[in-house]
């Protein structure tokens, strides 16, 4: 058993494998909170921050030993739209990581439990589903102004981790890579993916060499892309010299960026969980619409 003092990039270096939690938003739109602003689930950092802590709570209770922060949509910019200052962004962004935090103390058990501040993509902020295309016609500099204040912010607050995630492009991953580096904080970096590719269209080989050589990554691989998609990105991690990987995928489902909805038919099954585990995941868990039950269920089919 990992001690809780442990850090994350130890536990995946002993090839421990550590349950991550769920998606956020399926369990506050559950208690009925409203995600329908362009701030999505950041808005709750400044409307209902005791929701938030309760949220990370109910995956904790389920057997996830790492809570993902309410900061994924959370930028400067995206407050800034609803008048607020830039100092005022800045606390909110750092309150993400400090309501995890004590939904964290609140839960101390005899498993070991670590805070990941969410870095969500450029794309993310810009509220238009933008994430799931890359390519955002905007420039390296524009990219390295808006990820190098939030992630001083998000390390100013202490996380156990970085959780850099949802990145669709590879030219968004050759900003932030070096920002994490010169930054010195841990990290996990993953992608999101769709036929084999980044969503932007590039080779997953390319995208994971561009990660392999950091010394702040420990552990790269996909978030909120169909279930099915896991294996081969992380074959293709693996081969670009990535030493653990990271698997959360979504419920399998398309997301609707015009309607705001999810649609399709579901296909999360946690039979694919050992062959995932197998290819070098050390970091296993569900985004979007994977909820509490989900992981439960996940955290109690593995060996402890």
């Amino acid at each position: 058993m990992t001690s809780p003092t442990s850090t994350l990039r130890h536990a995946v270096a002993t090839d421990t494998v550590v349950v991550l939690d769920g998606g956020l938003s399926t369990v506050l739109a559950e208690a009925g909170c409203d995600l329908s602003s362009d701030l999505w689930t950041a808005a709750l950092l400044r409307d209902s921050p005791d929701q938030v802590v309760a949220a990370h709570g109910r995956y904790l209770a389920a057997g996830a030993q790492v809570s993902t922060t309410a900061s994924y949509q959370a930028s400067r910019d995206g407050f800034g739209s609803t008048g607020m200052s830039p100092d005022t962004a800045d606390r909110l962004i750092g309150d993400s990581v400090r309501l995890a935090r004590r939904a964290r103390d609140s839960a101390m058990g005899a498993e070991p439990s670590w805070v990941a501040a969410s870095v969500g993509p450029y794309g993310a902020a810009l509220a238009d589903g933008s994430e799931y295309r890359g390519d955002y016609g905007v420039t390296a500099r524009t990219l390295h102004d808006f990820h190098a204040r939030r992630l001083e912010v998000l390390a100013a607050a202490a996380p156990d981790v970085l959780a850099v995630e949802t990145i669709p492009d590879v030219r968004e991953a050759e900003v932030l890579v070096p920002l994490l580096d010169d930054l010195g904080i841990d990290a996990w970096f993953s992608y999101a993916v769709a036929d084999g590719r980044t969503r932007a269209g590039q080779p997953l080989d390319e995208a994971f060499a561009v990660v392999a050589g950091s010394t702040s990554v420990i552990a790269a691989g996909v978030n909120c892309c169909a279930p099915d998609e896991v294996l081969g990105a992380l074959h293709a991690a693996r081969a670009a010299g990535v030493t653990a990987g990271v698997a959360y995928p979504n419920q399998g489902r398309v997301w609707d960026a015009d309607q705001h909805v999810w649609t399709g038919r579901a296909t999360f099954d946690l039979d694919l969980v050992p062959s995932w585990i197998e290819a070098g995941a050390r970091l296993v868990g569900g985004c979007c619409e994977v909820g509490p039950d989900h992981i439960a269920a996940l955290a109690a089919s593995l060996p402890r």
